[in-house]
């Protein structure tokens, strides 16, 4: 007779991200939007160069990237080892637990490597560095290839990012993700959208990479602190990565990051479809704060209702009954309207 499953405690994660093996090829981008859930495409990339030098040890995958080796200054971080890798905060929040400087690539990795034998060894860290500017022809020996965008949508961003045994706060990106695990084992812990409320973020700034992050450490949640990670939990899944393996998860998803070995080496994909003359959403967050927050909740609701018609809902309901020559701010955006909007809203800004 099989044993019988754990009961969850609260604050537990026992989801596990869908895993797809076999393929070759990467499925069209479009379809991976179609369901907007993670999913892990097992052993895509272990053919790359990168990938196969991991599997030499750690310091041949740092001679590898060595080789590519532009020459231009890194942001490096480093942290002390009692922060066991956990890029965050001081207790106040009002800064964080760990130094940046710009550092020469090559140096770095050599002092990463320095330290791969060292149990209690303080903790490196390059992230989000472009491929291309940093470490030109990488990309030509280790690249899903994917297809050129449509004529005004921005191509993929490309980065890499290295380091030993780290962590990157539970946060958001603004773009559709996928991570190639080429170099040592990543954990990902994944929360749908809907969860913000439940994940406590923390300040608007400082942050400690740029985003917004949760302040619930998953692997040790403070219950007593933070209850209501324990909703989170329930709809929250894991994906545990191999090298080569790729992780594709949706725009806006909450995700905590953990490297797990002496040296780690991933390579992402951030795109978008949306037209390159679109504006961040995020600012527009910040001006909904500055005008809409404060406002009598009744006056809000009314608010929501107009954003749901104008903003949320279909794009072209709210002018459809219009003349074409009449619909103004109301037809679909192009480059040309995108601007004259732009306009507009600065020139109301600095009223």
């Amino acid at each position: 007779m099989s044993p019988p499953h754990p009961t969850p405690v609260a604050g537990q994660i026992v989801g596990r991200t869908r895993v797809v093996e076999g393929l070759s090829h990467l499925p069209a981008l479009d379809y991976l939007l179609c369901e907007q859930r993670p999913v892990i495409f097992r052993g895509l990339v272990k053919d790359w160069p990168l990938a196969a030098a991991g599997r030499e040890g750690s310091q041949a995958a740092i001679d590898y990237l060595k080789r590519f080796d532009a020459g231009r200054p890194v942001v490096g971080f480093s942290g002390a080892p009692d922060i066991g890798g956990r890029y965050f905060y001081r207790d106040d929040l009002t800064g964080m637990n760990f130094q940046a400087q710009r550092v020469p690539l090559g140096a770095y990795l050599d002092t990463i490597a320095a330290w791969l034998e060292a149990v209690d060894a303080p903790s490196f860290y390059v992230g989000s560095t472009d491929l291309d500017t940093y470490l030109p022809g990488l990309r030509a020996e280790n690249d899903l290839g994917l297809p050129e965008p449509p004529a005004g949508i921005d191509p993929p961003l490309v980065s890499i990012w290295m380091g030993n045994r780290t962590t990157a706060a539970t946060h958001f990106d603004m773009s559709n993700n996928l991570a190639c695990c080429l170099v040592g084992r990543r954990r990902f812990t994944l929360f749908p959208p809907d969860q913000v409320e439940n994940l406590y973020p923390g300040p608007l700034e400082p942050t400690p990479g740029g985003q917004v992050v949760s302040l619930v450490d998953p692997s040790a949640p403070d219950l007593a602190r933070f209850p209501r990670y324990a909703n989170a939990a329930k709809v929250a899944e894991i994906a545990e990565l191999e090298p080569g393996d790729v992780l594709f998860y949706p725009a806006l998803w909450w995700h905590n990051v953990e490297a797990l070995d002496a040296f780690n080496a991933m390579v992402n994909y951030w795109w978008n479809p949306a037209p390159a003359f679109m504006d961040a959403p995020m600012t527009t967050l910040l001006h909904g704060m500055l005008s809409l927050r404060d406002r009598p909740d009744a006056e809000k609701q009314a608010w929501r209702a107009l954003f749901d018609y104008y903003v949320f809902g279909d794009p072209g309901r709210p002018g459809e009954h219009l003349p074409p020559a009449a619909r103004g701010d109301l037809a679909r955006l192009d480059e040309m309207s995108s601007r004259r909007l732009r306009a507009k809203v600065i020139q109301k800004l600095n009223r």
